[in-house]
């Protein structure tokens, strides 16, 4: 059944990442198959991994599942998953898949689909976020409930991973906090309200742009200037390229960054001494003394980094 024109909350928007397969299952088992709505279910997922969550909804309940083709048209009853390595946006009447940026290091991202969504259809999006490390799903679930949608979160005691859950409620006024089993029975009640009838403004950007600031900051993936955005309370780190990262996100891939980093300068310093060992016995005796030290201070240098590297403490973020 295609769409209609006569509001309800009928777009479902599920985001889960690590222990989501299982809470996917328990979820889809306990959803009717005349549900009246459409859902899109982002799991992150290996890059040019092939997912087989489709067939693992389908078989785990009524409700066929699919990876969408690009343009595809969205109908109630039907499930829509985001492929490995493309964002899933939601489009008045039809999805796209897309390659864009990642947002918190992360396609498809769990951000871009619930404010994609929001965005198009308004107060028809409930917006789900269930187990999950760091927090992506926070600042989409503001977008959904400053348009007037509904929010969900899992109940963290629940959750194999209660980091996203935990993240969505120190955030935002989350709608419902509720567990699994009670989750399916609350989102097919959703799905035959009405809602206010006023889908959102097809011009607006999705982000908050009233509180946005040019930072010192740098993008750990392309290295580009970094904005601060802040979504109510909730700030969000985006570059010019598109690359978008939650305070936690952006904390884990600069210490990532970092790593990489100095591992690259350990690797040129340690090539440097290599070098400078090799040409000493074919450039001018005058070189042999200078060669020899220059190779020396680069081990040196070298195996300074890797005792910084390997004393360093690292701590958890989530």
């Amino acid at each position: 059944m295609r769409l209609q024109d006569v509001p309800a909350r009928d777009i479902i928007v599920i985001g889960a990442s690590a222990g989501g397969v299982e809470a996917l299952q328990k979820l889809f088992r306990t959803l009717p198959a005349d549900l009246p709505a459409a859902l899109f279910v982002v799991l992150h997922v290996a890059p040019r991994s092939r997912s087989m969550l489709p067939e693992i909804l389908s078989a785990a309940g009524p409700l066929p599942a699919v990876h969408p083709e690009n343009g595809q048209a969205i109908e109630r009853g039907h499930v829509y998953v985001a492929p490995p390595d493309q964002h899933l946006v939601v489009e008045p009447g039809h999805v796209h898949v897309s390659m864009g940026p990642k947002e918190q290091h992360q396609r498809p991202c769990i951000n871009v689909s619930l404010r994609s969504a929001a965005m198009a259809y308004g107060d028809r999006v409930t917006g789900v976020v269930l187990t999950g490390q760091l927090d992506d799903g926070t600042a989409g679930l503001w977008d959904v409930k400053r348009r007037g949608g509904v929010t969900i979160v899992q109940n963290p005691e629940e959750a194999a991973f209660p980091s996203m859950p935990l993240s969505a409620l120190r955030e935002i006024e989350v709608d419902h906090t509720v567990r699994i089993a009670e989750m399916g029975s609350l989102l097919t009640e959703l799905a035959s309200e009405p809602g206010a009838g006023s889908p959102s403004n097809g011009n607006e950007t999705g982000k908050s742009e009233m509180d946005t600031r040019l930072t010192d900051l740098t993008c750990p993936e392309c290295r580009g200037t970094i904005w601060e955005t802040r979504h109510g309370t909730v700030p969000e780190y985006r570059c010019r390229v598109g690359h978008t990262y939650s305070p936690r996100s952006m904390l884990a891939e600069h210490f990532s960054a970092q790593e990489r980093v100095m591992w690259s300068a350990i690797v040129a310093m340690e090539e440097g001494a290599a070098l400078a060992r090799r040409l000493e016995e074919h450039l001018e005796p005058h070189f042999r003394d200078p060669l020899r030290r220059e190779s020396l201070q680069r081990q040196h240098q070298a195996a300074a980094l890797r005792k910084v590297l390997q004393e360093r403490h690292a701590f958890p973020i989530d």
